[in-house]
């Protein structure tokens, strides 16, 4: 137990054989319950982790018959934590890039109820830029920026973390069926919890790779899939906070925002490029795409400012 509350790690392997053994090895002695959920691994990982479970009470075993991606192994994890009522639930991967040694960060603030889910955050950290490759670094931080207007969380970063700790209410808050299977999980859930309004932490944790870590994201799926994932989930919170739970007229902001901007883009374009042609242009035309798009702007910073200070105190 931690700060008497009961501790269960989810570990989600796919293809772990190397590493997930290391993982459960150096599980600190407070975690009450190892529960790692096997994707269908085409190597030795469920062999690995029953070997150990055997001589292991705390280590639990749970195979999937089909390969359902990551967010599925997680969502098992959480169903079995919230059926057997565990107190806190954390999230570590099977390729041991999660430092155990910031579990008791993540853990603290939920077990002493200061929030409902924490996350971990590797961009804190001065070092990060040298350590994390270029192009994740830079494809997490604009990943980061678009989960903070989809999900509503203003005060967090590193959205692509995996490394989190969620509390029992929580768990029974949110509909663990309709959980993101694959890799856009964490961007899912985040704008799951604000929907139903709990508490998220960002938790300063470190870097961690080279240790014989293979990665299974595959850039060119992701850059396409994640956005999507983001933008229906910015329409869903949208719909189901500001309309039907509590109306608030950000909504109209925002639509007013969204329609405005890129009409007085491309009417300034096509103003420019009549132009360049050698055609004259109205100074009125010229102003009328000016106010399109200045009261478009204008209106998406209202709307994210009033969404701001609605979710100021979910920290």
């Amino acid at each position: 137990m931690f700060l008497d509350r009961i501790i269960a790690v989810v570990i989600p392997a796919h293809n772990e054989e190397r590493l997930v053994g290391k993982v459960i090895e150096t599980m600190p002695d407070y975690v009450d319950q190892i529960v790692v959920v096997d994707d269908l691994s085409e190597d030795n990982t469920a062999e690995v982790v029953k070997k150990i479970a055997n001589a292991n009470d705390k280590v639990l075993f749970i195979g999937h018959k089909v390969n359902q991606g990551v967010g599925a192994a997680i969502a098992t994890g959480y169903k079995w934590a919230r059926d057997n009522e565990i107190d806190v639930t954390v999230i570590m991967g099977g390729d041991f890039q999660m430092d155990p040694a910031d579990l008791p960060a993540i853990l603290e603030p939920v077990c002493k109820d200061e929030c409902d889910y924490s996350k971990g955050n590797r961009l804190f950290r001065g070092e990060s830029w040298g350590m994390i490759p270029k192009h994740r670094y830079i494809g997490n931080s604009f990943l980061s920026l678009l989960t903070k207007i989809a999900s509503g969380y203003w005060h967090i970063a590193d959205s692509q973390s995996g490394y989190t700790a969620i509390s029992l209410q929580a768990l029974k808050g949110i509909n663990l069926d309709t959980i993101y299977p694959r890799y856009g999980v964490p961007n899912d859930l985040l704008i799951k919890l604000n929907i139903s309004n709990f508490r998220v932490r960002d938790i300063s944790i470190k870097p961690v790779y080279n240790v014989g870590e293979v990665s299974g994201i595959k850039i060119k799926k992701v850059i396409f899939t994640i956005p999507w994932i983001l933008y229906k989930g910015f329409w869903r919170r949208m719909t189901e906070k500001y309309i039907i739970r509590d109306f608030h007229p950000l909504l109209f902001f925002y639509m007013m925002g969204l329609t405005l901007t890129p009409a007085g883009l491309l009417f300034g374009v096509y103003l420019l490029i009549t132009r360049i042609s050698g055609s004259n242009i109205a100074a009125t035309s010229a102003l009328f795409a000016s106010f399109l798009f200045i009261s478009g702007l204008q209106s998406l910073f209202f709307a994210m400012w009033f969404d701001m200070d609605y979710n100021k105190d979910l920290k």
